[in-house]
């Protein structure tokens, strides 16, 4: 069974930085993807970052150039570095795990919260002016 575990989260100044934290357990997967997403007060969950066993990454529109994401295999921890942070970065943030690889496809569609199967309790972000 997969375990993920959010941390790292916190309150930042508007242009500040944070790097979140996902510790990952039990992940057997042969190939797979792992996603960061967030959801704030009043609004759908929406994916942010994504990368896959072939470390294929990619992001939103609304955190490219922002925000990077990576994965530490020796310490089994997805990471998402957050950079230039703006008010509406504020949200909950999960990371997610699926089995499987998505070859040729849009971020965009790797960003659908629909196909991941295990997901963290969340870490909260809140950006203030």
């Amino acid at each position: 069974q997969v375990q993920l575990v959010e941390s790292g989260g916190g309150s930042v100044q508007a242009g500040g930085s944070l790097r979140l934290s996902c510790t990952v357990s039990g992940l057997t997967y042969v190939t797979w993807s792992m996603a960061w997403f967030r959801q704030a007060p009043g609004k759908e969950r929406e994916g942010v970052a994504v990368i896959d066993s072939d470390d294929v990454k990619g992001y939103a529109d609304s955190v490219k150039g922002r925000f990077t994401i990576s994965k530490e295999n020796a310490k089994n921890t997805l990471y998402l570095e957050m950079n230039s942070l703006k008010l509406e970065d504020t949200a909950i943030y999960y990371c997610a795990a699926r089995a499987g690889v998505w070859v040729g496809a849009s971020p965009r569609l790797k960003l659908r919260d629909d196909r991941y199967t295990d997901w963290g309790q969340g870490t909260q972000v809140a950006v203030s002016s």
